[in-house]
């Protein structure tokens, strides 16, 4: 063998051990490229997704010990269908909950928030789900601002929220417009402190300020900042875009079912024009007269929840036990002669024997509601045969579904009512002519009371747990036991001016 055939060789042997390395380093690579899990399949190899959300009423709150609210259902429901769990981070401000989710702390955030410039320069957020318009918030009875000119005193927002971000980029086409931010406070924290007199402005959505007027009223709406924000989940920016693309088919499925616009009915969909008058008088009575008649709508509330059968009786008679209208209807749940008889009314005025009755009549109308309505909506179909008869009820379900609209929606169903009073409708329909609009507004009304008994109590369960910690933690004290916060007094506190 020639030197030349031995240094070849030698060098094709050395390119050869080469080539082996670089195959064997080629395939460790794509070995460990193959186990590296994307984000999606980590979150299921863990098996929980990490979903930050804000305390509020419409992203996340607990009552009667149950977590509630639009983005926690919603992100429950994503959970489920990823077959994973839901491991729910709640936090008091957006700085707070936008810090987690760029350290990677959570999957993603669901919390009602605004998708701004701003916010899309650090976060990807996936399909807007509803819209909502930023309201200056002042307290009523101190002077309006015609405009932002006028917004002269004390401002608060909460530091690193959307309102922060549209207060800054309206303060370009207004230098002279000052706030100050709050590094703690959540919305509610900030609403009440406007109710309390405590500051002179907020920024809110107009859907949480709907809601929190129902236990505030002093809170007024001033002026509209924004119009048609788009609310959207929030993620970190990332090459993978496992989850992004999870979360999009996500909310395309749930568009498509119906589940997206049957959470806004939930929430949103009984929101109405504010009634100062209205809802400063159901506060007034609720700690006036409804402490007569707690226990009696407790004990025949049955499986119903008894607030629900307060709300109804509220929105029948104020709570009167003579209350009559013109059409014969009498007593605290406002029932005909006809159907206190098949109830065994013998006084509709007696108290008892009317909330007895009227809460027998809406279970058997409950009995009644069609099966293929989902059960946490059997109750509006049967407010609306309460109010304007079970026929009725189901004439508007089969002119629903003529319409191609879907005879199981309340959402749909509602829509449809006021058609029951148009000449060109009840002639087509089975028992004719009925108050579909009034029905509608019937049960629009009993949802704003009921939403607002609810928050009443939950506030009074609150305060006795603090009464408890409070005896709890000094068991040397020979100070009685604090008397059981009642109703009456959460509405003494917050209407106290």
């Amino acid at each position: 063998m020639s030197i030349f055939s031995t240094k070849a060789s030698t060098h094709l042997h050395l390119i050869f051990q080469l080539f082996l390395g670089l195959l064997l380093t080629l395939s460790l690579v794509g070995c460990e490229g193959r186990n590296t899990l994307n984000q999606l399949e980590q979150i299921r190899q863990r098996g929980e997704i990490r979903v930050g959300t804000l305390y509020g009423p419409t992203s996340y709150y607990q009552r009667d010990e149950v977590a509630q609210g639009f983005d926690y259902e919603l992100a429950q429901s994503y959970a489920d269908w990823l077959g994973v769990t839901l491991s729910i981070v709640p936090v008091n401000s957006t700085h707070e909950l936008l810090d987690l989710l760029q350290r990677n702390k959570l999957d993603l955030a669901a919390a009602a928030l605004m998708v701004t410039p701003e916010r899309r320069a650090h976060f990807r957020f996936g399909p807007g789900f509803y819209q909502v318009s930023p309201k200056l918030v002042y307290r009523n009875g101190s002077n309006k601002p015609a405009s932002l000119a006028e917004v002269n005193g004390n401002l608060m927002v909460a530091a690193g929220s959307s309102a922060e971000d549209l207060l800054k980029a309206i303060s370009k086409q207004h230098p002279s417009l000052t706030w100050r931010t709050h590094p703690d406070a959540d919305v509610e924290e900030l609403l009440k402190k406007v109710s309390d007199g405590e500051i002179d402005y907020t920024v809110v959505q107009d859907t949480v300020l709907a809601r929190t007027q129902r236990y505030y009223p002093e809170l007024a709406e001033g002026l509209t900042l924004a119009k048609n924000q788009t609310v959207a989940w929030a993620m970190n920016r990332r090459a993978d875009d496992s989850l992004y693309a999870s979360v999009i088919d996500f909310f395309g499925q749930r568009f498509m079912d119906g589940a997206i616009a049957k959470l806004d009915e939930k929430y949103f969909g009984h929101v109405q024009n504010f009634d100062f008058v209205d809802t400063r008088t159901f506060l007034q009575r609720a700690k006036s007269l409804l402490p007569k008649y707690q226990a009696l709508f407790q004990t025949h509330a049955r499986e119903m929840d008894w607030r629900l059968l307060a709300a109804i009786s509220y929105q029948e008679s104020h709570w009167d036990p003579q209350a009559r209208s013109a059409t014969g209807v009498r007593g605290m749940m406002m029932l005909t002669n006809p159907t206190a008889k098949a109830m065994g009314v013998n006084d509709r005025t007696h108290p008892e024997e009317s909330i007895k009755g009227g809460a027998l009549y809406l279970q058997q109308m409950m009995a009644k509601v069609p099966d293929s309505v989902q059960n946490d909506e059997k109750v509006w179909f049967a407010l609306t045969a309460y109010n304007i008869g079970y026929g009725h009820m189901m004439d508007a379900l089969r002119l629903t579904k003529s319409l191609g609209k879907n005879p199981d929606a309340w959402s749909d169903v509602k829509e449809v009512l006021p058609l029951l009073q148009q000449s060109r409708w009840h002639r087509k329909v089975r028992f004719g002519y009925a108050r579909g609009s009034e029905a509608r507004n019937y049960v629009n009304n009993v949802r704003q009371y009921y939403q607002s008994l609810l928050w009443l109590d939950n506030e009074r369960q609150k305060a006795q747990q603090r009464e408890r910690l409070d005896n709890d933690s000094d068991p040397e004290s020979s100070t009685p036991p604090a008397r059981p916060t009642a109703i009456a007094d959460i509405v003494t506190q917050i209407t106290r001016r």
